[in-house]
């Protein structure tokens, strides 16, 4: 059973849906052949009956045949009129006279038929010379007493009829199969034209890596939906193809400055100590400094990038609920670290939110130091966060109406802020972890100068109170 299961699925599909089409309509021509045979042959047979039925001689004349048959003088009889059948008349003794081709043996149907027991008796047999006899007999008065007459025509009358009929339906059986495998085969090739364009195009991404391939998609059917799909999951790939290459050349860009002047700085000291001339104390502290904010400066860079390396779909951890308040306290005390001389007004109320802890506060971090670095020397930063919206606000120059809409791109940096220190991925790891949150981010130009970052975050179940107890109220 292996071998044949084996062999019809190691052929092309086409050739397995032209074979199970020729295979389902040879089935189907079968059955309805074989009914066609069996049914035309029972009404054949019907008719057959009923005919001889039909064929009952005159009382006279079967008198006369009873007698000569009685008398041993059958063969002076004749048997007048035009029967086209054979004429058996059966006493009740058993005697027999046929009047016909050749006599028919007498069964016990016919027998009973002569002496009275049966009216009539329909059956099969074959006579002397071999030949299927369709026999019918009934019963008949002759001189007092009750005969039996047999009407008797060849069954061959019917096979010849059947035979053609097996030929017809054999000839028209194997036209529709052969056919319906044509017809298979062509559907199937039709059908599977799209499959094998899909095919051909998948063929080609695979083998060039070309990702521009599109393949038409036409109507709302199967084939249609998985040829749209693949258009979709070229273009995404393409897309995410030019953003790797893209982070690649920005991040190149990038580490290119701060390794540049790690190296200027390096060479500077291992010259100093090679030629034995020492560097004046002062000159070498600002040297040492230089080196550890610009390898601070690479950490950092490298943190951030390991961060937007991950798939976008991917989670950073486990979501937990968190309160946003208290990690917000947190992500304050680092920032009044950076910016000592600024004063931070806040308003915080208690809202919990679903996220990864460690995740989210370094996304508040960012927004804090973006509103630290460009706020003027003792400036005021203003923080409030009311059902789910943190509002930060600066008071520096803010940011230009045409930079608005790429402040969240990787590695973007505004004019004004390029001779700052950072990288340009703050505020793309912010969009990234508000939207993994289910949330919302926006950078607006306040009114008054400076610039206000809008994040709305979604809530999440209280905590039982014992827990909110526990973190206690946050003052402004």
């Amino acid at each position: 059973m292996s071998g044949p299961v084996s062999w019809f699925r190691s052929r092309p599909l086409r050739s397995r849906l032209a074979l199970l089409t020729a295979t389902a309509v040879a089935v189907a021509v079968a059955a309805v052949s074989l009914a066609c045979w069996f049914v035309t042959r029972a009404q054949l047979e019907a008719e057959l009956d009923s005919s001889l039925r039909s064929l009952k001689l005159e009382g006279r004349t079967v008198t006369t045949l009873a007698l000569a048959c009685a008398r041993g003088e059958e063969s002076s009889a004749e048997l007048t009129g035009p029967y086209t059948a054979t004429v058996q008349i059966v006493l009740s003794s058993g005697k027999a006279c046929t009047y016909g081709p050749s006599p028919i043996p007498v069964e016990a149907g016919d027998l009973a038929v002569a002496r009275g027991q049966l009216p009539d008796a329909l059956h099969t047999t074959t006579d002397e010379d071999g030949t299927d006899m369709r026999v019918y007999t009934y019963g008949q008065p002759a001189f007092q007493d009750v005969v039996g007459v047999s009407v008797a025509r060849p069954l061959s009358e019917i096979d010849n009829s059947m035979a053609t009929l097996r030929w017809v339906l054999l000839l028209v059986s194997g036209i529709g199969v052969v056919g319906a495998g044509a017809a298979g085969l062509w559907v199937a090739r039709t059908g599977l034209e799209p499959v094998n364009r899909l095919t051909g195009a998948v063929e080609h991404v695979a083998a060039t890596e070309d990702l521009t391939v599109r393949i038409p998609a036409e109507g709302e059917d199967e084939i249609a939906r998985l040829s749209r799909s693949f258009n979709a999951m070229t273009a995404a790939l393409a897309v995410s193809r030019d953003r790797q290459a893209q982070l690649i050349a920005d991040a190149g860009h990038e580490l290119r400055t701060p390794l540049t002047s790690l190296r200027t700085n390096i060479e500077l000291l291992a010259r100093s100590d090679e030629t034995g001339r020492a560097l004046p104390p002062e000159d070498r502290r600002a040297l040492m400094a230089s080196v550890k904010a610009q390898m601070t400066e690479l950490a950092a860079l490298i943190g951030d990038l390991q961060e937007l390396a991950r798939p976008d779909a991917a989670q950073p951890g486990p979501l937990e609920v968190v309160p946003l308040h208290t990690i917000l306290r947190s992500a304050l005390d680092r920032a009044r670290l950076r910016g000592p001389e600024l004063t931070f007004v806040t308003d915080l109320a208690p809202w919990y939110v679903r996220a990864e802890p460690a995740t989210l506060e370094r996304a508040l971090v960012n927004v804090l130091d973006n509103a630290v670095k460009f706020s003027p020397a003792r400036g005021t930063v203003e923080v409030r966060l009311m059902r789910g919206e943190l509002t930060v606000r600066d008071h520096g120059p803010g940011i230009e109406p045409d930079e608005l809409p790429h402040v969240f791109d990787r590695f973007w940096r505004s004019p004004s802020a390029r001779s700052l220190p950072g990288s340009g991925l703050g505020l793309s790891i912010v969009a990234r972890t508000v939207q993994q949150t289910g949330g919302t981010v926006e950078l607006t130009a306040a009114e008054g100068g400076g610039t206000t970052a809008v994040l709305r975050l979604p809530g999440a179940p209280t905590p039982p109170p014992s827990v909110v107890a526990d973190e206690g109220l946050d003052q402004a």
